[in-house]
């Protein structure tokens, strides 16, 4: 593959980046649920919250599935940058790669559950819709600490890189750490009902989903910067060698 070529497609990748963060915002903010409704909500009241939300939640999913698909090219572009830390292909390239693959499906099985609560609400008992809300919420949020080894392994290749132009800044490497610190207390959602710990909580959403949105952000900006620095070492070698990923 040509340089020139390869460089574009790693830059297309990163800005994906950029797709997801506005799809993100554009999907949750069209179903309403951008904040997640309290657990402690009767089944009555998540009936009626969805069948006042039953297009935007249905739309939120479209948007969704639009959105997701572009996490891949994002996810291997990542990779390939963490490739350049290792030295090739290893341990946490490859983390990072299978972690980001299976994260998609963080997003699609629990929409797909609220849409078919969503879908045709006024079949289905409140008791039946307030399950499959329930289900909705503990997937989504109690499933993303699964993703603490994902960014776990862009921070430890930030503090293992020692060429003086640093693939992933230090303070990006830090941000990863907290991060998936700030993930793990997704893992009690199951256990509580209310406070900090419940899906709603502040350690368990409100803190984690903030951070996350910062570290998608930060994410395509330091990716752009180490493709540039990836395609200045390039620009070293000879034109009529060959690339090999």
């Amino acid at each position: 593959m040509r340089k020139d070529l390869y460089i574009r497609l790693e830059r297309i990748s990163a800005w994906c980046g950029v797709v997801l963060l506005i799809g993100f915002i554009a999907a949750f903010g069209a179903g309403g649920i951008l904040t997640p409704m309290s657990p402690t909500k009767s089944p009555a009241d998540i009936a009626t919250f969805l069948q006042d939300h039953r297009t935007g939640i249905l739309w939120c999913t479209v948007i969704m599935v639009l959105t997701v698909p572009f996490e891949y090219p994002y996810v291997v572009v990542t990779s390939l940058q963490l490739k350049r830390v290792e030295g090739g292909w290893g341990l946490l390239s490859m983390i990072q790669l299978t972690t980001g693959v299976v994260a998609p499906l963080g997003f699609f099985f629990p929409l797909a559950i609220l849409s078919a609560a969503a879908y045709r609400p006024d079949i289905h008992s409140p008791d039946v819709l307030a399950a499959m809300s329930d289900t909705f919420w503990l997937m989504l949020v109690g499933n993303a600490c699964i993703f603490v080894l994902q960014v776990w392994s862009i921070g430890y290749a930030a503090f293992i890189d020692r060429r003086e132009r640093q693939v992933f800044p230090r303070w990006y490497g830090w941000l990863s750490v907290v991060l998936g610190v700030l993930l793990i207390p997704g893992a009690f959602v199951y256990l509580n009902h209310s406070g900090p710990l419940a899906w709603n909580g502040v350690l368990a959403n409100t803190i984690p989903s903030l951070t996350y949105f910062v570290w998608k952000i930060a994410t395509p900006y330091v990716l752009l910067k180490a493709i540039r620095s990836e395609e200045r070492e390039l620009a070293g070698t000879a034109e009529s060698e060959p690339l090999t990923v």
